[in-house]
């Protein structure tokens, strides 16, 4: 009997729970509440836009020109730095060495150079000079004995061998005169102009090495390229900074002052747009703080949207014109990379806001396309 009436009052158990769960789960979902209050257009026609804020003179991707350890980064997120400040040193120890020696092989260069000029060395001339004299005696003493054996009456008082041998050695003594006067010459001379252009050029070598381990080293100091301020710090003492691009910028540097918002207008409202127009945006989030815009340039070539909002209705294969616009921020709480919605006074999308000639085209069209379809 109990067996009996277990099995339907389990199948009743189980229609309920179904009935319940299927109610329950046909239940709308509630809605959240927004976080903030949309943005109200300030303006009856418009072109509306996503805006980026991004530094005046763009955001820039501060790198590394040499793989290196980073020794010192004398700046901070938010810093604000001249042209030319560091932003952050590279090891260079390796490099100030080789300098010194550089440097060290210059200043040998440059003795050497000096020694040449220098030249004659005043204690080698008396020497050559007294050799030249002794030379002269030597040369004076030969031809005198070759005189007076020449001037003997009687031939036969000297024999011819003896008068040779004289007259020969008078002969290297002239030899032995002219080779001193040579080395007397050659020394008061001085050194070879050759010997000190070479010696001129090598100076220049060492000087250029010189030169350009200074620029190296100074490549190891990375210095801001303009006045603006430290968006970004991804680098810290004693880690190790690699060059080329990187995903993650070491520095992210930019000039806000003044902020630029860059605003995506969608290619369907490209021709409605007016570089002279009003335009005004707000902060997302607090659609009370807003702001008028001063119009910079348009970038002319139209691209596939990037800058995603996060709307439900946005769409990535969207191609945008970018419109970049100007503002002080001065109070202003507003950051670089910030959201804001940007609205832009625009003609209407009727045909009889369009412009006059355009109009009178277009109705033609509309009007031959209709006689077209009666007949």
């Amino acid at each position: 009997m109990t067996r009996n009436l277990l099995f339907p009052l389990v199948a009743v158990l189980g229609l309920g729970f179904a009935i319940y769960t299927i109610t329950t789960g046909s239940r709308p979902v509630p809605v959240g509440e927004a976080v903030s209050d949309p943005a109200v257009p300030p303006f009856e026609s418009y072109v509306a836009g996503a805006g980026v804020v991004e530094a005046a003179s763009r955001n820039v991707a501060i790198g590394s020109p040499l793989a290196r350890l980073v020794l010192e980064v004398p700046v901070k997120v938010g810093s604000a730095v001249k042209a030319g400040d560091p932003l952050f040193h590279l090891d260079d120890r390796d490099l100030k060495a080789e300098l010194a020696t550089r440097q060290a092989t210059l200043e040998l260069e440059k003795e050497r150079l000096d020694r040449l000029v220098a030249l004659p060395r005043p204690e080698d001339v008396p020497s050559l000079e007294a050799r030249v004299v002794e030379a002269e005696a030597v040369l004076a003493d030969l031809r005198n004995q070759v005189a007076l054996r020449e001037s003997v009456s009687d031939p036969r008082s000297v024999s011819l061998e003896e008068l040779t041998i004289k007259r020969f050695a008078a002969h290297a003594a002239e030899a032995k005169l002219a080779d001193a006067r040579a080395q007397l010459a050659l020394i008061k001379a001085g050194a070879w102009k050759k010997d000190i252009e070479v010696a001129s050029g090598e100076i220049k070598v060492a000087d250029r090495q010189v030169q350009a381990l200074d620029t190296e080293i100074e490549r190891l100091t990375v210095r801001a390229p303009f006045d603006g301020t430290v968006l970004q710090l991804n680098v810290r003492p004693g880690e190790f900074a690699p060059s080329g691009t990187l995903e993650t910028p070491l520095i992210v540097f930019g000039s806000i002052q003044p902020f630029h918002v860059r605003v995506d207008i969608d290619e369907n409202d490209a021709w409605r747009f007016r570089p002279e127009a009003a335009a005004v945006a707000s902060i997302r989030g607090n659609p009370e703080l807003k702001t008028s815009l001063t119009f910079e340039y348009v970038e002319p070539l139209v691209l596939p949207k990037r800058s995603l909002t996060g709307d439900p209705t946005e769409r990535v294969d969207t191609r945008v014109l970018q419109v970049v616009y100007s503002f002080k921020r001065k109070e202003f709480p507003i950051y670089a990379g910030q959201q804001m919605d940007v609205f832009i006074e625009a003609p209407s999308r009727s045909l009889h806001s369009s412009p006059p000639g355009k109009a009178a085209l277009l109705r033609k069209e509309v009007d031959a396309f209709k006689e077209d379809g009666q007949r």
